[in-house]
């Protein structure tokens, strides 16, 4: 689990409930079933509309990877493809096949294999950045759902006080203050409620997705350089070197210790 992401909603569920204490409100009080009803319903219902059913159905999945920590092993994968591009200037190209069906990941499979099929340099980088262009575009679909439901949000919010300040505005004619003021309370509750949805979940999930995704695009753009240059020939100390300009000073240094052992 990716503790980071638990820490930020648990801490800001504690921060709301500290807050409500803190102004001498019940925490019961600021809870309105017909206001759940408009601002969730109403920003869902919007969001479903809004998006392909696909999305929809596989928003959990996708949401999902918000919570799991990422094993992305940069280093790993450099020394895995500097130690290719010593056994093919070693052994030629062909050497690589027996290592093809190993690969646990299948981008960098496809990317080995044409290279030892002798598939020209131009079309290995042309079919690779196609495919990592492709990949990027389905992880943009898969948080825009997200995105969308932080932008109506607060519109269905500011509808649900709309809808209250008219119930309020039509009991007026009793004359009590306390009425009034219990019904305003009450209608601001959806904007309450709408501002929560878009700031404490939806607008920060489509970021920390969207983190997830620039790391994993930064893999396969490391998988791509590191295929062409096993692919020309390079020398495994500049493979290495030009591989680990992708890492931190810091994730070099754990890469040139694996290296020397």
């Amino acid at each position: 689990m990716d503790i980071a992401t638990l820490i930020g909603i648990g801490s800001g569920l504690g921060v709301l409930l500290m807050g409500t204490l803190a102004a001498g409100l019940n925490p019961l009080t600021i809870i309105d079933i017909p206001s759940i009803f408009i601002t969730f319903g109403g920003g869902i219902a919007g969001t479903i509309l809004s998006a392909p059913w696909s999305s929809t159905i596989s928003i959990i999945a996708v949401t999902k990877k918000a919570f799991l920590s990422p094993k992305f092993d940069i280093p790993g994968l450099i020394t895995t493809l500097v130690s290719f591009s010593e056994k093919a200037r070693r052994e030629g190209l062909l050497a690589l096949e027996d290592d093809v069906n190993e690969l646990p990941d299948e981008f960098l499979r496809k990317g080995i294999q044409l290279v030892v099929d002798g598939t020209d340099p131009e079309l290995v980088r042309n079919i690779m950045e196609t495919e990592m262009t492709n990949i990027a575009s389905r992880h943009s679909g898969g948080r825009a759902w997200w995105d969308t439901l932080g932008g109506l949000a607060p519109g269905f919010g500011m509808l649900g006080t709309l809808i209250g300040l008219i119930a309020m505005l039509q009991n007026m004619g009793g004359g009590d203050p306390n009425a009034i003021g219990t019904g305003m309370a009450a209608a601001l509750i959806t904007t309450l409620y709408g501002s929560f949805i878009a700031n404490m979940f939806a607008i920060p999930l489509v970021k920390k997705l969207a983190s997830r995704s620039e790391d994993e695009l930064m893999m396969k753009q490391i998988m791509i350089e590191g295929t062409l240059s096993i692919q020309s020939g390079d020398n495994p100390r500049i493979v290495k070197e030009k591989l680990s300009s992708f890492l931190s000073p810091s994730e070099r240094g754990v890469l040139k210790d694996d290296g020397d052992k």
